[in-house]
């Protein structure tokens, strides 16, 4: 059976486990982090108290717990654990595991599933699990680094509830770092600094920070590192980002908030880090461009161009020098004056196109090129503004018995101020006319 793990396999000899193995903890209270799920008022301290553990959907990165959270809830609840994953588990396999654990089930012992990266699995397969689920056969503990709002069925999110666990912090990871300095029975041979290097390093993920430490161990120094010394031993952790998974979209929606907000500083750190992502520098000019158009409008109608000229200046000049031009749009957008009016206009005025039927135009805006369209009064009426003294007719250009809407109100910031003004004007006039 495929890369199933059967809590009855033989546990290899410690001296030759890795750190992270023989420091995995053996009680929920020995887990470092994630009180958010595992304290004693957080859901799965609520479920474990009150005995009655449900399926479960652990949704955060790699390196905090997923499993080992997973295996200790099997021996809170004397069930049996397996683990099973989803790149490495076929059909067959999976129906092996069930039948199992409907014989465990007849001698009266149930069954916890682990299926790490269950987002693999696809919707018929996930389906699959559902009548095992209802009827007690197994309790699902699924593991993604996906959002599951995207990723998985709605029938199997219906039947279990997700939890969010999250990046360790640094002093959750100089927690961990003080345990396997016990483990291993000496101190790392870093200064202070070089230690919350290494930390950081880690950028959140538990055993990428124990298998740092076990290579910085085997170092034999006559005196600690200082960071730069380690910074050319070890190499930082990549950033995680996937261009086409949940860390794209949160990271392109901090980036939109950031310049909505006005914050140049934190719009540049957020492209910057989509850029360090491996991120496509056309899809990230193709959004800012979005940005000028929605958050901007017209309190600064240079700030489209502003985009579009950095646009074709990265297509010119290509990576990495192009993406300086994309920056400086950036820089401009989260300066300029903000205003969604044409966008909300524009919104308004969709939903009332969509409301208001067919109703033509007035006939008096209609053109009458032959006689037939004059005789059914095309054209009758119309005003021509530019005859008009104040080069304003004030007629009306909805369509008969539609009440004028206020669809466009600008504000009072950037260069709508001027155009308030003139809306103003025209408003008077007309209600002069």
């Amino acid at each position: 059976m495929s890369d199933l793990f059967d809590s009855d396999t033989p546990i290899e000899p410690a001296p030759n486990r890795p750190l992270a193995d023989r420091l995995r903890p053996a009680t929920l209270g020995e887990v470092i982090g994630q009180d958010q799920v595992l304290g004693p008022e957080a859901p799965l301290g609520a479920m474990l108290a009150a005995g009655s553990l449900g399926s479960l959907i652990f949704w955060g990165p790699p390196g905090v717990g997923k499993t080992t959270i997973a295996r200790l809830l099997a021996d809170e609840s004397d069930l049996h654990f397996v683990q099973i994953s989803a790149i490495f588990t076929g059909v067959q396999d999976l129906k092996k595991v069930f039948e199992a654990a409907k014989f465990r089930r007849q001698n009266g012992q149930g069954t916890l599933l682990f299926v790490d990266e269950i987002h693999r699995f696809n919707k018929a397969q996930q389906d699959g699990f559902l009548p095992y689920m209802e009827d007690g056969t197994i309790l699902l503990v699924g593991a993604t680094t996906e959002n599951p709002s995207f990723e998985l069925n709605a029938a199997v999110l219906s039947r279990a509830q997700v939890l969010v666990l999250e990046r360790l912090s640094l002093v959750d990871l100089e927690k961990l770092t003080q345990r396997a300095e016990k483990e291993l029975g000496k101190a790392l041979p870093l200064t202070p600094q070089a230690r919350d290097a290494l930390q950081e390093m880690a950028d959140g993920d538990g055993r990428a920070l124990l298998n740092l430490i076990e290579q910085v161990a085997v170092w034999t120094l006559d005196a600690p590192l200082d960071p730069g010394a380690l910074g050319k031993r070890l190499m930082r952790r990549a950033a995680q980002y996937d261009k086409s998974g949940d860390a794209h979209y949160n990271l392109i929606s901090a980036l939109h908030k950031s310049v909505r907000g006005s914050d140049p500083d934190a719009a540049l750190y957020w492209f910057a880090r989509m850029l360090t992502g491996g991120e496509d520098p056309r899809y990230l000019a193709r959004r800012i461009t979005r940005m000028a158009v929605e958050d901007i409008g017209l309190a600064d109608p240079q700030a489209q161009a502003v985009c579009l000229q950095s646009w074709e200046t990265y297509e010119r000049l290509g990576s990495p020098e192009g993406e300086l031009a994309l920056a400086q749009a950036v820089v401009y957008l989260a300066l300029a004056p903000k205003s969604n009016a044409a966008y909300g206009a524009y919104k308004a005025a969709m939903r009332l196109a969509k409301t208001s039927g067919s109703s033509p135009p007035p006939k008096h805006i209609l053109n009458a090129p032959t006689s037939l369209m004059k005789d059914q009064g095309y054209g009758a009426g119309y005003a021509y503004d530019h005859d008009a003294e104040d080069g304003f007719s004030g007629q009306d250009y909805f369509p008969e018995g539609l009440d004028r809407p206020a669809l466009y109100a600008p504000v009072e910031r950037g260069f709508e101020r001027e155009l308030k003004k003139r809306m103003d004007y025209f408003a008077r006039l007309r209600a002069k006319r």
